[in-house]
């Protein structure tokens, strides 16, 4: 494959990224509430939750370039996948307002929580592990890789056969991810000492609104979406 090509290729996957990165949705809600509740290499935060995506979705394309794109379209497959990452959004920001409002959201001074309180779910699973939950759980994730991710492997027929082409694309998505999410970790994890306690908090139970509203609204959706 030429190496104009390949360019034009990690071009435009990244720019597709981007596109969808900057959106806001339940992975930057995650990242940044994960965020500011680190207090070690919390700048590290986005890079870590990345890793976790860029993981589940190397096997999506995977799956995607042998032929599974049929079964992921089906209706009853993308019902069965809102259902339940629907369930997963709402657990994790439920879990996430009940640790703010117990006074546990953030602690700027640095104080470590008390040993016989309950951290929430979102707390708990680590940043990569949440990165591959976070994905999985989001509908319209799945949507836009069998929709417009596979429109463009085979618009520019990346496959295993053409396995530079492929490595570019997946290279370039990965690399908008990176971008965006590593700058917002960077952003709040450098400044977090410089904003009040109760700001922080804010955020934090906003987060966790945020992330049961994106799970109402994509559960529901992908219902409507596909009809009866």
């Amino acid at each position: 494959m030429p190496a104009g090509q390949l360019w034009i290729i990690f071009s435009l996957s990244l720019l597709m990224s981007l596109s969808g990165a900057l959106m806001p949705g339940p992975m930057l809600t995650y990242t940044v509430s994960r965020t500011l509740a680190t207090t070690r290499r919390s700048w590290l935060t986005g890079a870590r939750v990345v890793a976790g995506h860029a993981a589940i979705e190397s096997l999506l394309v995977v799956a995607l370039s042998l032929g599974v794109v049929g079964f992921l379209r089906a209706p009853a497959a993308v019902k069965a996948i809102a259902a339940v990452g629907a369930a997963l959004l709402i657990y994790m920001g439920v879990s996430l307002l009940r640790e703010t409002v117990r006074g546990r959201a953030v602690e700027l001074a640095g104080s470590a929580p008390a040993p016989d309180q309950r951290t929430s779910f979102a707390s708990r699973v680590p940043p990569v592990a949440a990165g591959v939950l976070v994905s999985v759980s989001n509908p319209y994730w799945w949507i836009w890789w069998v929709t417009i991710g596979a429109a463009f492997l085979v618009r520019y027929d990346v496959t295993f056969r053409r396995w530079p082409g492929l490595l570019a694309f997946f290279v370039g998505h990965e690399m908008g991810d990176l971008g965006w999410f590593l700058a917002v970790s960077i952003a709040l994890g450098l400044g977090r000492s410089r904003i009040p306690r109760g700001v922080v908090t804010g955020i934090q139970a906003a987060c966790g609104v945020a992330i049961i509203c994106f799970a109402f609204y994509l559960g529901i959706s992908a219902f409507l979406s596909t009809g009866r």
